[in-house]
């Protein structure tokens, strides 16, 4: 990400949302504030040749906040009163909480941070009393003590949901991301990560060709992917030891309710507890 500057593909990931709201009628996700916290004018968007293209990506995404919230919801079943959203961008879910009392800490790079309140504000979206703001660069920051400075409490239990985020971050960013999750007792994440170009078959290796390229032009480059093995082995390691991951195919038999398919690699959706 350009320095100073907030995350472009967060608004594209918020544009998928809203979008999914009326082309597929929101049946995986819905989001009421979608719309409003983009700021763009709903007709136009819809419009666009670009608001149809990509339907895998759009479902993809209204799946792993189904995936993600189904999760959380099951969390605070339990007793869960701690949530952290990774890499927030314009997620909404802090402002249509249904949880009473929870706590809700987002965190994300300070410029893309600054930029969500703002359009928040544009948008006339309240703040709740129980929203927390963290600025926090993953590759650098130590996550647990900035969570700590806005009164997180690291002795309790806390849900992370870190979405659309891994597949930018280093290994090292990410092991030290798990790291931290883990040494919070009951610590819980939903994440979504892509298997390397060499797992997936030849058009969806141009699919992801094509990501690759756009995102790079707005300065977020993606990462290589990871080995699914290698990751279940280094959340073993970590002390994760309830992991549930869905692939593509599985994805689209819970999310749709259709036949999954044998497709291997491509995108997962991920829940890991320690």
């Amino acid at each position: 990400m350009r320095e100073g500057e907030p995350s472009r593909t967060a608004f594209g990931a918020a544009t998928y949302r809203a979008v999914h709201q009326d082309v597929d009628g929101g049946r995986i996700f819905r989001d009421p504030l979608a719309w409003r916290i983009l700021g763009l004018d709903r007709e136009a968007t819809l419009a666009e040749p670009e608001a149809t293209a990509r339907p895998r990506l759009r479902v993809f995404i209204a799946a792993r906040h189904r995936f993600a919230e189904d999760s959380l919801a099951a969390a605070v079943e339990r007793g869960t009163a701690q949530v952290v959203v990774l890499g927030a961008g314009l997620d909404t879910f802090a402002y249509r909480n249904p949880f009473a009392g929870t706590r809700v800490f987002e965190v994300d790079f300070p410029a893309t941070g600054a930029w969500k309140r703002e359009r928040l504000a544009d948008a006339g979206i309240e703040v709740p009393e129980n929203v927390a703001y963290v600025g926090v660069d993953f590759e650098t920051d130590d996550l647990v003590a900035r969570l700590a400075e806005a009164g997180f409490d690291d002795s309790a239990p806390a849900f992370f949901l870190w979405l659309g985020v891994v597949p930018y971050l280093s290994e090292e960013a990410v092991t030290a991301t798990l790291r931290a999750i883990a040494s919070v007792p009951g610590g819980e994440v939903v994440l979504d990560y892509t298997n390397p170009a060499h797992q997936l078959r030849l058009t969806a290796q141009g699919d992801r060709a094509d990501l690759i390229a756009r995102v790079a032009e707005v300065g977020e480059p993606l990462s290589d992917g990871l080995e699914t093995e290698a990751l279940h082995a280094l959340l073993a390691e970590l002390g994760f030891t309830e992991v549930e991951d869905l692939d593509r195919p599985q994805i689209r038999e819970r999310f749709l309710g259709r036949p999954g398919g044998t497709e291997t690699g491509g995108a997962h959706l991920l829940r890991a507890r320690a």
